[in-house]
């Protein structure tokens, strides 16, 4: 079997790429697509060589990628995947979308719909101060192309996967399908177990305007006795940076040993986003971290929070700064009830093992679901009326009068 993997993009090392890492450990032979390739770190390709689409080669591209997005579905058309039997993809933007013909079997893992262009989109406009105006207008005009686009994409996946059961509920909504849920694999051997934490707060991200930071910035700023840390980078930062109050640092971008230094001693690790599925907050937990979340989202099934068994965090019902310095005010009085040990031993159950045996149960669940058709698909075109006398090979005969 000839297997093709196609990935959105390969830019920076992120929870996709952690995905994707243990697609190519499920199928070390095959080839690997993306649209483009400026990843530094290969450790998650595994020393595989990948193919990229023309955007790879168009001006800017390395910075601006993502400014070529009306173009992405066009070129992730133009890979040519015909000489495969099972493809395979990784998506939060168009890689589902690549052509496939009726013999071959699609494997989709999505890590979120185009959220900006379906139930984010007002959110996204006004985060993106395109709410009225001409631009606006062409951009509104975008997302309804994409999500036309993007619905009909998903016609020609075999089986859809979801990284969560929240991203599997926006899939239904979007493309009236069902998704098996395989989330994520964390490896919590990377991170040390850390049970003496200090008096600090952490919030780390990629800092985009759905990611609210500015919103924990906020509420930090309204409690002087309490510190936190940012870390990350993103559009937002220098707007962030500058409304920080003293007892707020900013840490810009830092490499991995030093993100995971701080989630080890950190108090705990603050997510205010509605986020699919926060790998960040699992790394935490892996670490020991207790995590303050916005309750919403796949923060649900990565948090255990106070009041059930084994807890490991607290939520916060709205993405207001009263309702997260309630959270916080709660954790403090609660905090007792949550141990390292709990926080540790839920991160494990997210294991790449794990991931790995769930992910090839289900691609091999596609792929015997596929023949079964295909079998019952030529016997029908053969011989309707004798169906109940074939016996396929390892099956006994059956007696029924189905087809007669």
């Amino acid at each position: 079997m000839r297997v093709a993997i196609v990935h959105d993009w390969l830019v920076a090392p992120g929870g996709a790429e952690k995905v994707l890492e243990q697609i190519i450990e499920c199928f070390p032979d095959a080839d690997l697509f993306t649209l483009v390739d400026f990843l530094e770190d290969r450790r998650p390709l595994g020393g595989k060589a990948v193919a990229t689409s023309f955007i790879q080669r168009l001006p800017f591209a390395r910075r601006r990628y993502r400014a070529y997005l009306p173009l992405m579905p066009l070129a992730v058309e133009q890979f040519d995947l015909s000489g495969y039997d099972l493809i395979i993809t990784s998506s939060h933007t168009v890689a589902k979308g690549v052509r496939v013909r009726p013999h071959q079997t699609h494997v989709s893992y999505v890590h979120s719909p185009m959220r900006y262009a379906w139930d984010l989109q007002h959110q996204y406009l006004r985060e993106a101060n395109l709410t009225r105006g001409p631009k606006s207008w062409v951009v509104r005009m975008l997302l309804h192309y994409l999500r036309g686009w993007d619905a009909n994409s998903a016609n020609s996946v075999d089986r859809l996967i979801a990284n969560s059961h929240f991203v599997a509920r926006c899939m239904m909504k979007t493309y009236r399908r069902d998704a098996a849920v395989i989330p994520p694999p964390v490896d919590a051997g990377e991170f040390e177990l850390c049970t003496h934490k200090e008096d600090f707060y952490l919030a780390a991200s990629r800092n985009m305007p759905y990611q609210r930071i500015e919103l924990i910035v906020e509420a930090f700023n309204a409690t002087p006795h309490r510190s936190l840390i940012v870390i990350g980078e993103g559009p937002e930062m220098a707007a962030i940076r500058a409304r920080a109050a003293p007892n707020v640092t900013i840490l810009g971008h830092q490499p991995f040993d030093v993100l995971k230094d701080y989630l080890q001693r950190a108090r705990a690790f603050v997510l205010a986003a509605e986020e699919d599925f926060d790998l960040l907050a699992l790394q935490a937990q892996a670490c020991g971290t207790p995590v303050i979340a916005f309750g919403k989202g796949g923060a649900l099934e990565t948090v255990v929070p106070v009041g059930d068994a084994h807890p490991t965090g607290v939520y916060f019902a709205r993405q207001t700064v009263v309702s997260m310095l309630d959270a916080i005010g709660r954790f403090e009085r609660l905090r007792e009830q949550i141990t390292p040990a709990a926080c540790r031993a839920n991160a494990e159950r997210f294991s790449p093992a794990v991931f790995r045996r769930a992910f090839m149960a289900e691609v091999t669940r596609t792929i015997a679901a596929r023949g079964r058709r295909r079998r019952i698909g030529l016997v029908e075109r053969i011989e309707p009326v004798a169906i109940a006398d074939i016996a396929w090979p390892g099956e006994p005969a059956r007696e029924s009068s189905w087809g007669r």
